[in-house]
C-alpha cells in the first residue's frame, strides 16, 4: 500500500529539483500526478520516468501566473484521473537585490510567481476539492518566510505564503480541506545557482548558518511535502513544518 493510494495531485514547478521530487515521489506512493512547468523538455522527460517506473504522471504547461493554464490543469487532473485531492503549490524564483536596489518591476514578478501563484492555484483548486469531499494544500515557503535573513523582497512573498496558508486553513477547516506550509532551508541543487545576481558569499554564508552543515537535498522536502499530502497529516492543518537542517533553531 502506498501513502497516497486512490489520491490524485497537483504539483507547480515539477520539472526539477525539488517539485520533480515530489512528483517521483508522490508517483511511487500510488498517487495519480499531475505536474506542471514552463520548461516543457524537463517536465517531459520527467514524466517519461515516471511511467517507465510503472508510475501515474501527466506533464501539462503551466505558468503559475497564468489563470488559463491553472484551469487547464485542474481540469485535466479532474477529466484524466476523476478528481483533485492535493494541490502542492512548490513553483518559485529568487533573486538578491538589496531594497534600494529592487525595482518595481522586479517586486512585482517575484511576487506575482512566488505568492499570487498561490492565491490563484489555491482559489481554482478548492471547487475540484470540494467536489472530491476534501483536500490538502502544500505550500512551500522558506525559512525566509519567518524571519527576516536574506533578500527582502523574498522574504516578502515567502511571509505572504506562510499567513495566506494559515487563512485558508481557518476558512476551509470545517470543509475537510487541510492547507499547511512547508519551510525548507537551504536545498541542493539551491535555487539561487540559476540567478547570477545572487553572490557566491551569499550561497555559502547560508550554508555556514545551518548546524548540520550541509544542504538539504530535495527529497529529505519531499518527505514532508509527503506527510501533509496524506492522511497521517489528517488533524494537521495550520500549520507550519519546517526542514532546515537546525537553521530556524539557533
Amino acid at each position: 500500500m502506498g501513502r497516497l493510494d486512490g489520491k490524485v495531485a497537483l504539483i507547480t514547478g515539477g520539472a526539477r529539483g525539488q517539485g520533480a521530487a515530489e512528483a517521483r515521489l508522490f508517483a511511487r506512493e500510488g498517487a495519480r500526478v499531475v505536474f506542471g512547468d514552463v520548461r516543457d523538455e524537463l517536465g517531459q522527460q520527467v514524466e517519461a520516468e515516471i511511467q517507465k517506473l510503472a508510475g501515474e504522471a501527466t506533464y501539462i504547461h503551466l505558468d503559475v501566473t497564468s489563470t488559463p493554464d491553472w484551469e487547464q490543469a485542474i481540469a485535466l487532473a479532474e477529466s484524466k484521473y476523476g478528481k483533485l485531492d492535493v494541490l502542492v503549490n512548490n513553483a518559485a524564483i529568487f533573486f538578491s537585490e538589496t531594497i534600494e536596489d529592487t525595482t518595481g518591476e522586479d517586486w512585482d514578478q517575484i511576487m506575482d510567481v512566488n505568492a499570487k501563484s498561490a492565491f490563484i492555484g489555491t482559489k481554482l483548486a478548492i471547487p475540484a476539492m470540494r467536489r472530491a469531499g476534501g483536500g490538502s494544500i502544500v505550500n512551500i515557503s522558506s525559512t525566509s518566510g519567518i524571519r527576516g535573513i536574506g533578500p527582502a523582497a523574498y522574504i516578502a512573498t515567502k511571509g505572504a505564503v506562510r499567513l495566506f496558508t494559515k487563512a485558508t486553513a481557518v476558512q476551509y477547516a470545517r470543509e475537510n480541506i487541510r492547507a499547511n506550509s512547508v519551510h525548507p532551508g537551504v536545498v541542493d541543487p539551491p535555487m539561487v545557482d540559476e540567478f547570477p545576481r545572487t553572490p557566491d558569499h551569499q550561497q555559502n554564508q547560508a550554508r555556514s548558518r545551518t548546524p548540520m552543515g550541509r544542504r538539504a537535498a530535495p527529497e529529505e522536502i519531499a518527505y514532508g511535502v509527503l506527510y501533509l499530502a496524506s492522511d497521517e497529516a489528517s488533524f494537521v492543518t495550520g500549520s507550519e513544518l519546517v526542514i532546515d537542517g537546525g537553521a530556524t533553531a539557533q
